[in-house]
């Protein structure tokens, strides 16, 4: 996060604790007080927490702005400097838990008791209702809330007792059904064994490893029937064995993130003891890495070794993961088949989490860049790219997005923010290095999230066509017919509701398939619904289904509406047509369609059937026919017979046959001529290798390569194929090949043949 993020995060927590102070809601205003205190004290600054606790928490109280700013100045402290990245995440997290606030719903029956809208004279106890379960969160000075106020451990609502939220999907409950771990019985013997003797149990795990779910299931399988006291991290417990004094009902006391609870007022030896004599069982969870911190201190250590310790591994082992598959929760069945070695529980509760990340960072003032990135991703892979996406194909989809602001975001730190490792196990895009250059994997949960999201834009049209682009040009990558048939399912409904534009685009979808009929179907509705565009793709499909006449139309139209393509092939078609009817007319015999006829086949380059038809119109006294014979005699290279014909031509009154004339009079250019015209290349690239012609017959052989291989680079494969004619003279026979197969691959005739023609030497089977 940069500076402005981490501003705008602080200010939007002091307003979250501001809310929380005034609100009409106890259960929202205790929520927010114990979670603020929690994170204060994770950071070491139990003063503040302190500060917090001392508050008067009661509804209609509205803080000053100068208590507003002391809290923001607490908050920035809490970060630090330079900041803590995880201590902001957290912070985020509580925000996001917390806006908007739930309101719980009201006590509907039972021996429940809510002091919710009651005036007091003395001390009381305060009872907090949530799903039909209650907490108490005392305040300093007031007596510590009555067992009979908690909650069973049958009752305990996960998500008020540490659990983390998952995705909620309409229809299902907002957790899904727990699933056994393989640690479970190690975890129910423990807490039996803490029934039977008292102490302290500890499961301890990874973060977002699922010890919190695991430990409220034990505890509702074990002790149902026991109380459960779950204070604020860093309460005071201090009071709490006076309170289970004389008690006949058993208790557990909850400790999530037991390193919370720890220090000045919190869990220590001689309070363990206490309570162990009380009968009561305290049951905790600990990350690995605050045990590890904790285990080396005096005191808290001489804790630590006097418990129970269950370990919680992160992974999922087989036989979990079949457990999994057995459930109907779509949630679970997901992350049991992605998430891979980060297991179950993580998938599930940071899956969210980076989902709100990203969402928020579309704002053009967080990572705008990044968002389109990932956006592009995730509608790639809902077009059905499942597996590596090129990192090209990204940069070219995330642009057609349009998101206000990428500018300011540059491409090298968007990459770095998608890419970037979040709480510890996942990222959002996971950017690799392959055999055809950089690709990226989207995390799945946000493939999966953006299908069931009902709100989230359905994939674009133009994202389809670069997936199907994308998907043929890698067939053994990607599910060609699979992409194939989401796009074909996506665009139906819409074509079939008169969109123009969706007809279009499954014209090109069942065309690009080899469906050629139903493109044309498809073309054909989309041109009768207005779409100029499918016009042209309709007069081509028609004329190679050998349906020309019919083509003529629709070519027209697009020609007329701008497409170059199709004019030339309408030209073409037209062509073709007065081919066939300038050879009616000629075999009825008249002479000037036989003289187009020859025109005709000399353009297809058919020589001798033009000087036929030439001939022909001559002798039937048609003088129209005298430009096209000098032309024809001076491709033969008859000058004398060119001339006379050039000559009647232009005594006929023809210009082009008098400029004609004059060339022919005039004496041949010398080499020298041909230098100076030939020299000055720059906008004429085919003379390249007009100009190594020149230089070769003036005996500059190397200067003529260098013209040659410039010829070449510009693209034109006459160069490449007079350098291996060069170099074959030159008797290089080897690199002649080389320079006959550059051109062959570009296409040249002559040299495909040359190629086709020369024996194999050893050498150049080893090139």
């Amino acid at each position: 996060m940069d500076d402005w993020e981490l501003e705008r995060l602080v200010g939007e927590a002091a307003d979250v604790l501001a809310l929380g102070w005034g609100l009409d809601d106890w259960v929202y205003r205790q929520a927010s007080r114990r979670d603020f205190m929690a994170w204060f004290g994770q950071r070491g600054l139990d003063r503040y927490a302190q500060g917090l606790d001392a508050f008067d928490w009661g509804r209609g109280h509205r803080p000053s702005k100068e208590l507003t700013a002391l809290w923001r100045r607490q908050l920035r402290e809490g970060i630090g400097w330079p900041a803590d990245i995880a201590a902001a995440e957290e912070l985020r997290a509580i925000v996001d838990r917390l806006t908007p606030h739930p309101l719980p719903p009201e006590p509907t029956g039972g021996d429940l008791i809510d002091f919710r809208r009651s005036t007091f004279n003395g001390q009381v106890v305060g009872v907090q209702h949530v799903s039909n379960s209650y907490a108490a969160v005392p305040s300093p000075g007031d007596a510590q809330p009555g067992p009979l106020d908690w909650p069973l451990a049958k009752d305990v609502e996960p998500l008020m007792h540490g659990v983390r939220p998952t995705r909620r999907v309409k229809g299902l409950p907002a957790l899904p059904p727990y699933v056994g771990r393989e640690q479970d019985g190690m975890v129910n013997l423990a807490l039996e064994q803490a029934r039977s003797e008292g102490g302290l149990v500890i499961v301890l795990g990874p973060a977002y490893s699922g010890k919190s779910r695991t430990v409220l299931a034990a505890m509702a399988q074990v002790v149902p029937e026991y109380r459960v006291f779950a204070p604020a991290q860093h309460e005071d417990l201090r009071k709490l064995p006076a309170l289970l004094r004389g008690r006949t009902e058993r208790c557990v006391v909850w400790l999530d993130d037991l390193d919370g609870h720890l220090g000045t007022g919190g869990l220590e030896p001689r309070l363990l003891a206490q309570l162990t004599g009380l009968e009561a069982v305290v049951l905790a969870t600990m990350r690995d890495e605050a045990y590890d911190k904790c285990v080396g201190t005096s005191a808290k250590g001489r804790l630590l070794d006097l418990a129970r310790l269950v370990e919680l591994p992160r992974d999922w082992r087989p036989a979990e993961l079949k457990r999994v598959e057995e459930t109907e929760d779509p949630r679970l069945t997901e992350a049991a088949r992605e998430s891979g070695p980060v297991g179950v529980a993580t998938y599930l509760a940071i899956g969210p989490r980076l989902w709100n990340d990203w969402r928020r960072a579309r704002n053009p003032e967080r990572h705008p860049r990044a968002h389109a990135l990932v956006r592009a991703a995730i509608d790639l892979a809902r077009c059905g790219l499942k597996g590596p996406l090129p990192q090209g194909l990204l940069v070219t989809v995330h642009e057609g997005y349009g998101v206000t602001g990428v500018e300011r975001e540059s491409a090298d730190d968007a990459w770095e923010w998608a890419g970037r490792k979040r709480y510890g196990v996942l990222r959002m895009l996971r950017c690799d290095e392959g055999e055809k250059g950089p690709f990226g994997y989207v995390l799945p949960y946000f493939v999966h999230t953006a299908e069931q999201d009902e709100t989230f834009p359905s994939v674009a049209g133009w994202v389809w066509g670069h997936a199907l682009e994308a998907a043929r040009s890698n067939p053994a990558t990607y599910d060609v017919e699979g992409v194939a048939a989401g796009a074909r399912a996506a665009y139906l409904g819409e074509a079939e509701s008169g969109d123009a534009c969706a007809m279009h685009t499954l014209g090109l979808l069942e065309e690009s398939l080899g469906e050629g009929e139903k493109a044309e179907s498809w073309f054909r509705r989309a041109v009768e619904a207005g779409w100029v565009e499918s016009a042209g793709y309709l007069g081509r499909l028609l004329v190679e289904r050998g349906k020309s006449r019919q083509a003529e139309s629709f070519l027209e139209s697009a020609a007329e509406a701008g497409d170059s393509d199709a004019a030339t092939l309408l030209g073409k078609v037209l062509l073709e047509r007065a081919e066939e009817w300038l050879t009616e007319g000629a075999d009825a015999g008249d002479p000037e369609a036989v003289h187009r006829l020859g025109d005709v086949l000399l353009g297809q380059g058919d020589v001798d059937a033009a000087g036929d038809r030439y001939a022909h119109a001559a002798a039937m006294g048609y003088t129209g026919v005298a430009l096209s014979l000098g032309l024809w005699h001076l491709l033969r290279n008859e000058r004398e017979e060119a001339a006379a014909w050039l000559g009647r031509a232009a005594g006929d009154g023809n210009e082009r046959a008098g400029y004609l004339q004059g060339v022919l009079g005039l004496e041949p250019e010398s080499l020298a001529n041909a230098v100076t015209f030939f020299r000055d290349t720059a906008e004429w690239p085919l003379d390249f290798a007009h100009y190594g012609v020149v230089l070769e017959k003036q005996g500059h052989p190397d200067a003529a390569r260098g013209q040659y291989e410039k010829a070449y680079e510009s693209g034109d494969s006459y160069g490449a194929y007079l350098l291996a004619v060069l170099l074959d003279r030159q008797g290089k026979l080897n690199e002649a090949t080389t320079w006959y197969r550059k051109a062959a691959d570009m296409g040249h005739p002559a040299a495909l043949k040359a190629l086709a023609e020369r024996t194999p030497t050893p050498d150049t089977v080893k090139e």
